[in-house]
């Protein structure tokens, strides 16, 4: 389930007073299966881009291919079962009296037995983290974390091929964070679709994606494997952004100790580099 951009442009509000170039000639190709990362600053075109993805909006110029499908045509309906997009804070789009009705409402639609949605809906429910007797209280009596895990599981329950999520931990705690990032990321190695996390916190794009497309005043500024990019430090910081907090300390350690290896932007990674540094010194 390929997603390709080809000279793909988009300008708000053509012709008005309030005429804004969103994105300019976005050329992208997304391969089947690929865990990417999106960054950039507000008004970068982040969630301009990734709203082409299903047909929210339509390009000025250029064309978005979805699996071949052009996002401009008329089958909208298959387009976003295809992809289903996880917007910045999606509990706000909760609106049924109970979670049951609130994760099969895409499944209405459907030509399916009240056993089959209620089937999908248990499924998506235990993927996401939650037990299933959460199922008849109303969305508005549970915490941030389980409103953002209902609303995900209402993407989930439709199986869509391609997963796209808008800053899904904003304003969570850090348990919070950690348990929403770690079912996202067992969908992604159990199920095989693709993910795209649109975020600002470069921790959390640096231990989780394996692309980075960085995104600066409507064009794409860099895009390659996690390492690289936040290994050239320089370029990110040209443009405003910055490297994983980790990567400046490893680029500091390198000054005194040249037989550390630098290319290192996670926690987790650092930690296996001093271990190894400590075990050749004879530590």
């Amino acid at each position: 389930m390929s997603i390709i951009a080809e000279n793909l442009s988009y300008t708000y509000m053509p012709g008005t007073p309030f005429e804004r170039v969103a994105l300019r000639n976005i050329n992208l190709e997304i391969e089947d299966g690929e865990f990417v990362g999106i960054i950039g600053h507000t008004g970068s075109g982040k969630s301009t881009l990734i709203q082409h993805f299903n047909g929210l909006l339509r390009p000025t110029e250029g064309r978005v291919l979805i699996n071949g499908m052009d996002t401009a045509g008329k089958d909208l309906k298959e387009l976003r079962r295809l992809v289903g997009i996880v917007f910045q804070y999606p509990e706000h789009q909760l609106f049924e009296e109970t979670v049951y009705k609130d994760i099969a409402f895409g499944l209405r639609r459907q030509e399916l037995t009240e056993e089959q949605t209620r089937e999908e809906v248990l499924k998506a429910v235990k993927t996401v983290g939650l037990n299933e007797d959460i199922l008849e209280k109303s969305p508005f009596e549970l915490s941030g974390g389980q409103k953002r895990r209902v609303a995900i599981a209402g993407v989930l329950v439709m199986k869509p091929s391609i997963l796209i999520l808008d800053e899904p931990t904003a304003g969570l705690d850090p348990r919070g964070r950690d348990e929403i990032f770690g079912f996202i990321t067992e969908i992604h190695r159990t199920m095989g679709i693709t993910v795209i996390l649109v975020s600002h916190s470069m921790e959390d794009i640096a231990r989780l994606v394996d692309r980075v497309i960085v995104m600066n005043d409507g064009t794409i500024e860099m895009d390659g494997r996690t390492g690289d990019v936040f290994s050239d430090i320089e370029k990110l910081e040209s443009i405003g952004l910055s490297a994983p907090q980790v990567a400046y300390l490893m680029k500091k350690l390198k000054a005194v100790f040249p037989d550390i290896n630098d290319r290192v932007y996670t926690v987790s990674a650092a930690r296996d580099e001093l271990l190894k540094h400590l075990k050749r010194k004879g530590a």
